[in-house]
């Protein structure tokens, strides 16, 4: 182009054209600046990686029971933690690199704090006992999420919470809600007694004309589901959260019911139903773990490290993904998972082994 701008002047007398300095100048700034824009253009990105882990201070720790700590959860530096809605739930990293899920059952939507409460199992994974045993009133948390898997329907009109025991940790930031939406709503809360039922008395105050409280010492025995399910029709939508004796008792009764809308979380993986054993090959380690029947992959991988990472051990988060190098997957998680992925949590092998990149 430059050359066609030089010949289009017409020339002097020795037969030479003339350029124009300022011209010249000109063209070379252009050329300068456009030649840097390219290399820059083509520069490798320095790409800065998005932490997704979020740091809190326990701003207040409470026994809510004998055996139930609620910690207050806050910004260090006084801002806004993220939105969260009912049912939602954060993944806390715990000091020996244990990860653990729970559910957030302060005010509905309330950025200032978090709050959590954790039931200690002395005879559990040992999570619990660690978040009881590490956590005191201005000590740093760190966590990920919010998340929300079990979360109260946009066109609930008809609604029945059951509560069994620390279950009601997702619950109670629900009930709430179906005040402030107008929902016609009843609730179920159950425990050992009176004393064991954390929160019991922010359920009662949300409405306690509509909550009704089972204690097993009062009535001498479990409720059952005539008790738990009281004036539920087919078309009653059903939540409920506990103890897996109590939804697993939940969730055959409404099975009755072709159509009945049915919602749960499990606070401890299902059990492993029609498994075989296999083996799964940790590519990396290069070990090779047998998985019975009756235990999950993820189950095994725990025994030999506690650190593997997981969350709701249900098949929906998918925390617990991993790449499959070889082998055939029997896929039972909520959670879609490609060709050459596996939730270890409850996907299986079809047969033989599976290896995966870990």
């Amino acid at each position: 182009m430059a050359g066609q701008i030089w010949h289009s002047r017409p020339a002097d007398l020795y037969g030479r054209r003339k350029h124009d300095r300022l011209f010249n100048a000109l063209w070379a700034a252009i050329t300068l600046f456009g030649g840097a824009a390219t290399i820059s253009r083509w520069k490798p990105s320095r790409i800065v990686p998005v932490s997704r882990t979020i740091t809190a201070v326990v701003t207040k720790r409470e026994m809510l029971t004998s055996d139930v700590v609620a910690l207050t959860l806050a910004d260090p530096d006084g801002g806004l933690l993220p939105y969260w809605t009912p049912g939602g739930h954060i993944d806390v990293q715990l000091p020996s690199g244990r990860r653990r899920q729970y559910s957030l059952c302060g005010v509905p939507g309330r950025r200032t704090e978090y709050r959590i409460a954790v039931r200690r199992l002395d005879d559990g994974g040992g999570g619990s006992v660690e978040m009881h045993e590490s956590y005191a009133q201005g000590d740093t948390l760190l966590f990920e999420g919010p998340r929300n898997a079990f979360y109260l329907g946009t066109d609930e009109s008809d609604v029945l919470f059951v509560i069994g025991g620390i279950g009601v940790t997702p619950m109670l930031p629900m009930l709430r809600e179906a005040v402030a939406r107008g929902i016609q709503w009843r609730a179920v809360y159950a425990g050992r007694s009176r004393a064991d039922m954390p929160l019991l008395d922010e359920v009662l105050a949300v409405d306690p004309d509509r909550v009704t409280v089972w204690a097993d010492d009062e009535h001498g025995r479990f409720a059952g589901t005539d008790e738990l399910l009281a004036g539920a029709g087919p078309r009653t939508a059903v939540y409920v959260c506990g103890p897996s004796a109590m939804l697993e008792a939940v969730r055959v009764t409404r099975n009755q019911h072709a159509d009945a809308p049915l919602h749960y979380e499990r606070f401890s993986p299902p059990p492993v139903i029609d498994g075989v054993p296999f083996e799964l090959e940790l590519a990396r380690s290069q070990r090779v773990l047998v998985i019975p029947a009756d235990r999950s992959a993820l189950d095994v991988m725990l025994d030999v490290d506690p650190t593997a990472a997981y969350s709701c051990r249900q098949g929906f988060c998918g925390t617990c993904k991993v790449k499959v190098v070889a082998g055939q997957v029997e896929r039972r998680g909520r959670t879609a998972e490609a060709d050459d992925e596996m939730l270890v949590c409850v996907s299986r092998a079809s047969q033989g082994r599976i290896v995966i990149d870990a």
